[in-house]
């Protein structure tokens, strides 16, 4: 009888042991693909809203090159239509400002619905992605045919004919995933 409760334990451990195995693989493949999907549908929003974006001298597009703990923590802003991600447009304009910026590990997107309201009221925060390592922006000058880290609207009259997006997310401690994408401004599909 004890031997045979000592076999029964025996293959009971082996058997709970295989399923916890199982369980953590299982949950880890999960949080990548979860992580996997922010990461694609961040790159998606933006890269539509790239595609879409204006420059005009009362608002111009400006990209900034920064760091952050040592790692790029870029920002850009720009017009577009306010008919992008459940933004709805002002009365006064249909255009939207959209700024995307690095803040500490967060990757955020700020919207102005009216470009002529003189509050932060119209002002609209969303959190595309948390645990970024990295937000490198790029931008291609058609007309000097040349790349640069930052964009000064204010000295051009059109915005970059291409933006090269690289977004850096962390997996996990050790781990990180970098994703880039090619917009090209101006170019609607």
């Amino acid at each position: 009888v004890l031997l045979a409760t000592a076999l029964v334990a025996v293959i009971a451990a082996m058997v709970f042991g295989s399923l916890h195995l199982s369980t953590v693989a299982i949950d880890r493949t999960r949080d990548a693909a979860s992580k996997d999907q922010v990461l694609r549908s961040t790159l998606r929003i933006m890269a539509e809203e790239l595609t879409a974006g204006l420059s005009h001298t009362s608002a111009p597009w400006i990209g900034i090159d920064g760091q952050w703990e040592g790692q790029p923590a870029d920002t850009v802003a720009f017009l577009t239509l306010g008919q992008f991600h459940a933004v709805e447009s002002s009365q006064d304009t249909e255009l939207v400002r959209i700024v995307y910026t690095r803040e500490g590990d967060r990757l955020l997107r700020f919207v102005r619905r009216n470009l002529y309201g003189i509050n932060d009221e119209t002002v609209e925060q969303i959190e595309l992605a948390s645990n970024v390592k990295g937000f490198n922006l790029r931008y291609y000058d058609g007309q000097a045919n040349l790349w640069s880290d930052t964009w000064d609207g204010r000295a051009r009259t059109v915005p970059p004919a291409s933006v090269l997006i690289e977004l850096t997310i962390m997996q996990n401690e050790y781990d990180s995933q970098t994703v880039r994408e090619w917009v090209s401004v101006g170019v609607q599909s």
